[in-house]
C-alpha cells in the first residue's frame, strides 16, 4: 500500500517558517521531532508514521511563490469547523493571514467548510472540516 513518507519543504527563513508553520503543526498535533543545523538549519514534526521537514540553507536558491509550478498549498484535515475557527483565531498570532475572507469559510465550495491562510513567505494551508 502506498501513503506519504515524509515532505520536505524548504524555506528561506527558518526562524519565520517555524514561528508560523511549526506552530500550525503543533497546532494540528504533530510533535517535534528532532532539529539541526547551523548551515543548514531545520526541524522536523511528526504525526502517525508521517514527517513534515522545514529547512534552511545555502542550497535554497529562491523564495517561495504558490503561484508558480511546484507546490501550491498543503491542505490538512482537522475535527470540525468549530476547530477550523479556533486554529483560524489563534493563527494571526503566528504570522498567518486569512486568504479569501469575503468568501469564507465556503470558499472552496459550498460543502468544502475550510479556512485559508498565507504566512509572510507566501506559504499556503487550508484547514478542511471533515464531515
Amino acid at each position: 500500500m502506498a501513503g506519504l513518507h515524509h515532505l520536505e519543504i524548504w524555506v528561506q527563513d527558518f526562524a519565520a517558517a517555524e514561528r508560523s508553520l511549526g506552530w500550525l503543526l503543533g497546532r494540528l498535533g504533530f510533535a517535534r521531532r528532532d532539529s539541526w543545523g547551523a548551515d543548514p538549519i531545520g526541524a522536523s514534526w511528526q504525526i502517525g508514521d508521517f514527517y513534515l521537514v522545514l529547512e534552511a540553507g545555502p542550497a535554497v536558491s529562491a523564495g517561495h511563490d504558490r503561484m508558480r509550478a511546484g507546490l501550491n498549498h498543503l491542505a490538512f484535515t482537522v475535527p470540525d469547523a468549530d476547530t477550523v475557527e479556533s486554529i483560524l483565531a489563534e493563527s494571526s498570532q503566528h504570522g498567518w493571514t486569512l486568504m479569501f475572507a469575503e468568501q469564507h469559510p465556503y470558499a472552496g465550495g459550498a460543502a468544502h467548510y475550510a479556512g485559508y491562510l498565507e504566512d509572510a513567505q507566501g506559504f499556503e494551508v487550508e484547514l478542511v472540516a471533515q464531515q
